[in-house]
């Protein structure tokens, strides 16, 4: 049976944890920009998904859908695919293709169809029982789940339980296989934790036993960003005695109170500016994540975000800006972006051009 992975902007992460998962069941995933074979698997993401849907529904071959959109839209969704993956795939994906290839009618569990509805799963991924990643991608996925429910925010929604750590004798293993070391994770420092309250030594333990001459280890940097709450003189210390990056980043997410409480952030502004001294002290260059156009937000919220950028970019941070997305499964799945402000769009510009500042930018309105 020839399994293809549709290619898609922003899913390559997903296809190399499921081609690696597959390839522990013998089946090797390849790549098409179309559906092909006896079996075409897609990554539905709020980008992605409005375009793919037609091409799944008119496919000639078994589809199969999976991640966050999917997962949220489950039953908009098996109108077009034949299977939808709910959640995790590791585990999932293989029993259901095995499934597929036997015949079988049987509900597997963590799928969805048009015919049986959703068949809840019956599993969580232990991260160690699969692979990093497959051949040909380099980022060691160390912590998986959040317990900060933000509400802006797809990870604890598909990942419920709180947070799942690879052990630090797997990350090693990977990491044999790599020269530069990146990590896939929603809070670094919290490696080895319950993601609210950290354990320094376990990431101490974790880079330590990492470390080696013919390796760069990248951490706190994307695609492994920290929240500002753990940002410590003893987490910074770990940054700039094992790695390589001398950039740190973290979601602030807006400058005001107001906004992140209502967000569930677990953090005010203070801790977030807090966090830039440190890192500033430390030598490290803050990467800022700020959002804008919250549904809920008020034009003196969102000044209060201005003028939160413009005192970062003056004082030397690097600012990671775009607007509010209603992401589905979510809490404010159902908002809608409010306007930019004027003042907003005419600091962002001039921070762009100056090149302090990165992101969309494309606010609408």
């Amino acid at each position: 049976m020839r399994v293809n992975w549709r290619r898609t902007p922003g899913t390559n992460n997903t296809r190399a944890v499921l081609s690696a998962a597959l390839g522990q069941a013998g089946i090797e995933l390849e790549e098409t920009t179309g559906p092909a074979g006896h079996v075409t698997c897609y990554s539905l993401n709020v980008a992605n998904m409005p375009g793919l849907l037609a091409e799944i529904d008119g496919a000639d071959c078994i589809t199969i859908a999976g991640g966050p959109s999917a997962t949220a839209c489950w039953p908009d969704v098996v109108r077009a695919a034949d299977y939808v993956v709910i959640g995790e795939g590791e585990r999932t994906l293989p029993r259901l293709l095995a499934a597929i290839e036997a015949g079988s009618t049987d509900p597997v569990p963590g799928t969805a169809t048009a015919t049986g509805g959703l068949v809840p799963p019956d599993n969580t991924v232990v991260l160690d029982a699969c692979p990093a990643f497959a051949r040909g991608r380099g980022y060691i996925e160390c912590s998986r789940g959040c317990p900060h429910a933000c509400a802006f925010c797809q990870t604890p929604r598909l990942f419920p339980g709180g947070m799942r750590h690879r052990s630090i004798d797997a990350c090693l293993e990977a990491s044999r296989r790599l020269g530069d070391l990146r990590f896939v994770t929603p809070n670094a420092f919290a490696y080895g934790s319950d993601g609210r309250t950290p354990r320094f030594e376990k990431v101490r333990r974790l880079l330590s036993r990492l470390t080696r001459e013919d390796a760069r280890i990248w951490f706190g940097t994307f695609p492994s960003e920290v929240r500002p709450e753990f940002v410590t003189a003893e987490a910074l210390e770990l940054v700039t005695g094992f790695c390589a990056n001398r950039r740190l980043h973290f979601g602030l997410q807006s400058g005001s109170d107001r906004v992140l409480a209502r967000l569930g952030r677990g953090h005010t502004v203070a801790d977030g500016l807090a966090a830039v001294d440190r890192t500033l002290d430390h030598g490290l260059i803050p990467v800022v994540d700020l959002i804008l156009g919250f549904p809920f937000e008020t034009d003196d919220e969102q000044a209060e975000t201005v003028s939160l950028a413009r005192e970062l970019a003056d004082r030397g941070c690097r600012l990671h800006v775009h607007g509010f997305t209603p992401l589905p499964g979510t809490p404010l799945a159902g908002g809608s972006a409010r306007p930019v402000i004027p003042a907003a769009r005419r600091l962002l510009g001039r921070l762009a051009l100056t090149g302090k500042l990165t992101g969309s930018l494309d606010f609408g309105g």
